[in-house]
């Protein structure tokens, strides 16, 4: 797989670009969708504990750490991937996170304390969206007021979600659309 790269936004590693494996399927978030979700995010970003079920790029976990996250667990299912990322983490210094081999949502793992934020950005073909809620969601993964992004090539809406999930913001950009639900 040939290498492109991402650049940090804002926080202690702005402008820093993380180098990301080109591949089928692997589409990082976009500049400006992941400004606007972080500035949705920033009053509960700084010691939040994260998790990106579907790393991919690392880019949201990155820019999570980047910002002040307490601690970001990465997962993806490719084995290049995960590699690429546990390169990443070395180079730019990250103690507080760490990167495992996954398929989701089976294959995750039990985790002792719950996540404050968790990424959702499955690829657009699978039906993985809408199985991975509810996994976390009776799986003891959520704190008990998290926030999940959720990125799709369509609208959700919260009778998609877990009852107890509400959307608090949505937006689309070109063929991407983005929401942030609240878990009460």
């Amino acid at each position: 797989m040939k290498q492109s790269g991402v650049r940090i936004i804002a926080g202690q590693w702005r402008g820093r670009r993380l180098q990301v494996l080109e591949g089928e399927g692997l589409r990082p978030t976009p500049d400006r969708v992941r400004e606007t979700l972080f500035n949705w995010l920033a009053p509960t970003i700084a010691h939040a504990r994260c998790l990106d079920v579907f790393s991919g790029s690392g880019a949201l976990g990155f820019e999570a750490l980047s910002r002040g996250a307490a601690y970001v667990e990465m997962v993806d299912q490719s084995a290049a991937v995960v590699g690429l990322l546990q390169q990443e983490l070395l180079r730019f210094g990250a103690s507080n996170a760490c990167v495992y081999q996954a398929k989701a949502p089976l294959q995750l793992h039990q985790v002792e304390k719950p996540f404050d934020i968790v990424f959702l950005d499955p690829p657009y073909q699978s039906d993985l969206l809408f199985t991975c809620c509810q996994y976390l969601e009776t799986h003891g993964f959520l704190a008990s007021q998290s926030h999940i992004y959720l990125e799709a090539n369509q609208i959700i809406k919260d009778n998609d979600l877990p009852s107890n999930w509400q959307l608090i913001k949505k937006q689309h950009a070109g063929q991407v659309y983005y929401h942030l639900a609240l878990r009460k």
